[in-house]
């Protein structure tokens, strides 16, 4: 952790408001004319594409599994080493995972599924913005989480996040929904091992809970919106926020203990920029003095 060079990371799976996500934090960045640089957990995968799919099939010969959830296919000393660096100089190196076409048209020579050089960021940038699946992450070797100045978890419960899963990847991708299942099978022992225990060690936790039945995700036909969800938000340190002051600006908020609040799920962002803004202006007012 550091005073001189703060680190925010934001950690958590697909389905919960991945654009709602960026979206506030590029609002508050804005509004406090805050520089960021920003490092996209993707860019720690261990494989690109066609390499990740040469490894399934490689453990799957062997009786085992390897996910993008897992210390297999990702480079998580890595993601030590940065945070580490960076905490230090206030500098680093990042690349980038290329998704799609249109990300991959900006660079000469590489295709979706590819990653980008590692290159220095740019001088001078006020904190290092992580978003992504192991911003918090700890195992015997590595540690991530105790370098992240501000850890915010955002998360869905995971029959929601099945159900953004299956529909996504039916969609763009046209996998069958066996396939699907399959790969949600395959990637359970790491969701279970490495990513979930990161939302204990979250200083502010965001889960999203539908208010429809998912209780069977595998045959839902629509993904719940957001007016039909609600937000979980809870905090570590509850002696250290303003509940009245949340529930007067939270239409429809109220407190389920002590240190949980429950917002309308159209209110995300929302409440996102007022919870945050403050603990992110004190970061960088003490960075500057």
């Amino acid at each position: 952790m550091s005073v001189k060079h703060p680190i925010i990371a934001v950690t958590g799976s697909s389905g919960a408001g991945t654009t709602t996500v960026k979206d506030a934090f590029e609002h508050i960045f804005r509004r406090e004319n805050i520089v960021p640089a920003v490092i996209e957990g993707d860019s720690y995968h261990s494989y690109d594409r066609q390499e990740m799919k040469a490894a399934i099939a490689r453990y799957a010969a062997e009786g085992k599994t390897i996910s993008h959830f897992g210390p297999e296919a990702n480079l998580f000393d890595k993601v030590q080493e940065t945070f580490a660096q960076y905490s230090k100089t206030g500098m680093c190196q990042r690349r980038y995972y290329l998704h799609s076409e249109e990300e991959a048209d900006a660079w000469e020579g590489l295709s979706p599924g590819q990653f980008t050089p590692w290159q220095e960021i740019p001088k001078d940038t006020d904190l290092l913005f992580y978003e992504g699946l192991h911003g918090g992450v700890k195992t015997d070797a590595t540690n991530v989480a105790e370098l992240v100045d501000l850890l915010i978890g955002v998360v869905p419960i995971v029959n929601l996040e099945w159900i953004q899963k299956i529909h996504r990847d039916n969609a763009q991708r046209g996998y069958s929904a066996e396939a699907i299942v399959d790969t949600i099978l395959r990637r359970m022992d790491d969701y279970v091992r490495y990513v979930t225990p990161q939302f204990s060690r979250t200083h502010i936790n965001f889960q999203r809970v539908p208010t429809v039945d998912t209780s069977n995700p595998f045959i839902a036909r629509d993904i719940p919106t957001p007016d039909e969800s609600y937000i979980v938000i809870r905090f570590r340190d509850a002696n250290q926020t303003d509940f009245p002051y949340l529930l007067n600006m939270i239409h429809n908020s109220f407190m389920s203990r002590p240190n949980t609040i429950v917002i309308p799920g159209g209110k995300m962002g929302f409440a996102m920029e007022i919870i945050l803004t403050p603990l992110i202006h004190d970061m960088i007012e003490k960075k500057r003095a």
